[in-house]
């Protein structure tokens, strides 16, 4: 998610082929594919009529993967319908979950996500205060789910044996995590299948889902199971389920798996939706129903509205052998389409260019309408949220949205992390990544030591989301603190070495659950050095980079000839330690001397003998310590005018004067 204000040729070929030929393809290739999934997925024979995908942007023209990219722990079967009149959905669901550990599994858990926003004592209202970035819910603002039935798959009534539970904060009326105690316990490598039927109340726009007039964003909207995680996992020494509450600042964790969502909406509506849909919709004039597969993601998130604005095109790059990337616009937006669209190819080919190829047939992008921000600039598997803008010729925010959640679809969609413990892995490696198109394709280059300057609150990166102490503190850490530590390796490694890491990373982690530590250890495999005193400082610790001028003395060295001075300046260390410390020493005589230090002792000392005294020193005068936050004490002038004297110290006095007048106001 991108906080703001502060972004297959065979296989295209293959799928044109089986648009034009779809009546003699569609009985071998999608049986073979039910074959893999199971017979009960697939209940009506799909079909692609040819027809123009301008007017129709639901056929199918896609073809699916044909092996398993993950290990498809759970597989779900949805049929969702949105009541326009009531802002509801009803749905029902069949879930299975797979046990992946060693040990019989006697309980579910299921996350509610919608209950976040059922009163102003949940958890995530009380921890946001009803704010997430710009977006303040209002004080009417209601969302909620209520599960009707839970059932086995022999419809067992399974309702006496739920519970909500809190193991973050001990929140009774927080109901965004619930408990089914199964009937018999389910062993390791088997399966079990519950049926839900539940209603979700939806809330005006806000906090990434909702509606706004007749636009809907569907996220977070279905009973979602929690992960358990087998020993090893995430450096897990015994197995079990990682559990936590919506909170007001964490995102989320799933395990990957199969997605078959019916999904019906008034005939008017154009759906947009995770995966790609296996029929054209069917209209009965008053209900349109659609039907989208997915497989291999661990999410599944649709948008719906009467007045998008509906483009599509086809994309493939060196390593990107072919997409059909579908824009969804709302119609104030309609003459950005073509920067949208831009900045979505560039994204693709060069995050797949950069660390491996995007898997997946279709992505979509949906603009929402005014009022609609709420659900902007979110990430879901093959589906993001754009920003919609409200100027005529917006800035290069528009495209930063863009290639920011694009990025999400790699450092989130295939390498899953733990988004409630470790969120630095995914908005951290985004922003890093983000920066690198911004300024490649876009000419639009960060300016690192003014982000440093505003990390006045370091925390460790490793930490539960909601440990921050609010959300600017989480936004600053997880987003660009993470990114400038990256950013530091990257200067200390080299950016072909750095290319070379971020790439390991993700080949040795897509469609897994890496932690921290995993990826320490992808970089000290691929640099062949030890990176844990770095580490300890600046990921598990809360360190930033500060070195000091602390002081300069001068003195006349008495001898025969011309006159001599002898400098001594004192440099400190006040934070965490950088192997390479520029010093740039300046004499009276305009001599310049620079050195490096290596950073690691608590103090240097120079002493320097030149025919002029040393009348300032600068550390790092290029700006090239990435994790330096406090520039002012790294300058520092021998001596100063006694006009200047004044100057400053009335200066300082007006400035002192006027931060007490903002305490008191």
């Amino acid at each position: 998610m991108r906080p703001l204000f502060k972004s297959r040729s065979f296989h295209w070929t293959l799928a044109l082929l089986f648009a034009a030929g779809a009546a003699l393809l569609s009985e071998s290739l999608l049986p073979h594919r039910a074959s893999l999934i199971g017979t009960s997925l697939l209940h009506e024979k799909p079909y692609a009529p040819a027809q123009d995908m301008q007017s129709d942007p639901n056929l199918l023209f896609e073809i699916p993967a044909p092996k398993p990219l993950s290990n498809r722990i759970v597989e779900y079967h949805l049929n969702v319908q949105y009541l326009p009149d009531s802002k509801e959905l009803l749905g029902q669901q069949t879930l299975t979950w797979k046990n992946p550990g060693s040990l019989p599994v006697g309980e579910l858990y299921l996350h509610l996500y919608p209950n976040a926003f059922e009163s102003k004592d949940t958890t995530f209202m009380q921890e946001s205060g009803g704010k997430l970035r710009q977006d303040k819910s209002q004080s009417n603002n209601h969302g909620s789910m209520r599960l009707l039935s839970v059932k086995t798959l022999e419809d067992q009534d399974l309702t006496r044996r739920i519970e909500f539970v809190q193991p973050d904060d001990g929140n009774q009326n927080d109901h965004t995590l619930l408990k089914i105690i199964l009937p018999q316990a389910v062993n390791p490598n088997e399966k079990i299948t519950i049926k839900t039927e539940f209603k979700v109340e939806l809330p005006v726009a806000f906090a990434r889902m909702g509606y706004v007039g007749d636009f809907v964003m569907a996220g977070q909207w279905f009973p979602k199971v929690a992960v358990y995680e087998p020993v090893g996992t995430r450096g897990r020494t015994a197995e079990g389920w990682n559990l936590h509450q919506y909170h007001g600042n964490s995102e989320f964790y799933a395990d990957f798996g199969i997605y078959d969502v019916k999904i019906k909406v008034p005939s008017s509506y154009t759906v947009a939706a995770t995966g790609f849909p296996i029929k054209s919709p069917v209209d009965d004039g008053k209900v349109k129903s659609y039907q989208f597969y997915a497989d291999d993601v661990h999410d599944f998130a649709w948008s719906a509205s009467p007045h998008f604005k509906y483009y599509e095109e086809p994309f493939s790059a060196p390593q990107v052998p072919g997409v059909k990337i579908k824009l969804y616009l709302d119609p104030k937006h309609d003459a950005l389409k073509n920067r949208y669209m831009y900045a979505a190819k560039k994204a693709l080919s060069r995050y797949s260019q950069w660390y491996g190829s995007y898997p997946y047939s279709t992505l979509s992008i949906v603009v929402p309408p005014e009022g609609g921000n709420g659900t902007g600039g979110m990430e879901y598997p093959t589906l993001i949220t754009a920003w919609g803008v409200s100027e005529e010729t917006p800035d290069l925010e528009l495209e930063r949205v863009v290639v920011h959640e694009i990025g999400h679809q790699f450092f989130y969609g295939m390498v899953a992390s733990n988004e409630f413990e470790e969120a630095w892995l995914d908005e951290g490696f985004t922003t890093y990544a983000e920066d690198k198109i911004m300024e490649s394709d876009f000419g639009l280059i960060a300016n690192l030591p003014i982000e440093a300057s505003y990390m006045t609150s370091p925390e460790a990166l490793k930490l539960n989301a909601w440990d921050y102490r609010n959300h600017s503190e989480y936004a600053d850490n997880v987003y660009t603190r993470a990114k400038l530590v990256l950013k530091a390796i990257e200067r200390q490694v080299g950016s072909n070495t750095m290319d070379r890491v971020m790439k390991s990373y993700f080949n040795r982690w897509k469609f897994k659950h890496p932690s921290s530590s995993d990826f320490q250890k992808t970089l000290e495999d691929v640099t062949k050095s030890n990176w844990s005193e770095f580490f300890n400082q600046y990921v598990y610790g809360s360190m930033m980079v500060d070195y000091a001028v602390d002081s300069i003395k001068s003195k006349l060295v008495k001898g025969s000839g011309s006159p001599s001075y002898e400098s001594t300046i004192l440099v400190t260390r006040l934070g965490g330690v950088s192997p390479s410390v520029p010093i740039h020493f300046h004499f009276a005589d305009g001599t310049v001397l620079d050195k490096v230090w290596d950073g690691k002792e608590a103090s240097i000392e120079y002493k320097l003998t030149h025919g002029a005294p040393v009348d300032w020193v600068k550390i790092d005068p290029a700006y090239t310590l990435v994790l330096e936050n406090k520039h002012i004490n790294n300058y520092m002038k021998t001596t100063v005018d006694e006009k200047w004297k004044i100057r400053l110290h009335l200066g300082f006095a007006q400035l002192l004067e006027t931060l007490l007048s903002w305490i008191a106001w």
